[in-house]
């Protein structure tokens, strides 16, 4: 089974950036990140495919969120930019079936 681990959570104002790695062992084809706010279900934020030539994002981040991987360190990256408030939630790293613990990302002032 494949393990993911998420880190970089934090507090951050709003306007800040945040970036979260997903670190994974073994083969991902494609990987994506979710994230899930108090008393709201767990919505998808962005994903990639394997060789990076795909992309996808949620409207709610586009322009703002940037999703990549670096795959010789079996690590996926979301650079969060201009956060806000409404972003503030943990965020999951997901392949096919496998989650990861999750990290919190808190946007506040």
């Amino acid at each position: 089974q494949l393990q993911l681990v998420e880190s970089g959570g934090g507090l951050v104002q709003p306007g800040g950036s945040l970036r979260l790695s997903c670190a994974f062992s073994g083969f991902a084809h494609g990987i994506a990140w979710f994230r899930q706010a108090p008393g709201k279900e767990r919505e998808f934020v962005a994903a990639m495919s394997w060789s990076g030539a795909g992309t996808s994002y949620a409207d709610s981040v586009k322009g703002r969120f940037t999703i990549s991987r670096d795959n010789t360190k079996n690590t996926v990256y979301l650079q969060m930019n201009s956060l806000k408030p409404e972003d503030t939630a943990v965020y999951y790293c997901n392949t096919a079936s496998n989650w990861g613990q999750g990290t919190q990302v808190t946007v506040s002032s």
